[in-house]
């Protein structure tokens, strides 16, 4: 706890904080606030595990990468005459990614490739994911920094800005 010492000049007592007051950094904030919570989403009201439950960060990656696979294989077959690596197929691949983002999610709450691997995007308030939040929601992954800066229940800032949360099926 906090120790007090004699100042050698002065009478005010100077104090010196140790490690259990402040927490470690790599105790989270949870070390320091004092938040008590068993499980990823259960301040949300999900259930710990099975469908409804928060995704796991493995699913969420290979979803990912599905859909940027699949993103790349249109590209190649809508645009047969661009050299891949080039400045061009890259804007066009983040072009096809950003739309299949959008339009998957909007249209029926998941990406393509959060469908093959059994995941969902699903509104906190129980409402649908519309056209102009999977669109902005697309728009923070499409960024990066929103995905991977994500808070004790495993809910990316792209998630947190627009209300929702990536659950399993």
């Amino acid at each position: 706890m906090n120790e007090q010492q004699p100042a050698p000049e002065d009478d005010r007592p100077r104090v010196r904080l140790t490690r259990e007051d402040l927490g470690s950094w790599l105790s989270g904030p949870s070390s320091v606030v004092g938040i008590d919570q068993d499980y990823r989403g259960q301040r949300l009201g999900l259930p710990v595990d099975g469908s409804g439950s928060v995704a796991g960060w493995g699913r969420r990656i290979a979803a990912v990468i599905v859909d940027w696979l699949a993103c790349l294989l249109l590209v190649r077959l809508f645009f047969p005459g661009i050299t891949y690596g080039t400045p061009t197929s890259s804007l066009l691949t983040m072009g096809f990614f950003l739309a299949e983002l959008t339009l998957f999610t909007w249209v029926v709450g998941a990406s393509f490739g959060q469908r093959v691997l059994g995941l969902a995007v699903v509104r906190l308030d129980a409402a649908r994911v519309g056209l102009g939040r999977a669109f902005l929601r697309s728009l923070q992954i499409c960024l990066v920094i929103p995905a991977v800066i994500w808070d004790r229940d495993g809910r990316g800032l792209h998630d947190r800005s627009m209300g929702t949360v990536v659950v399993r099926r």
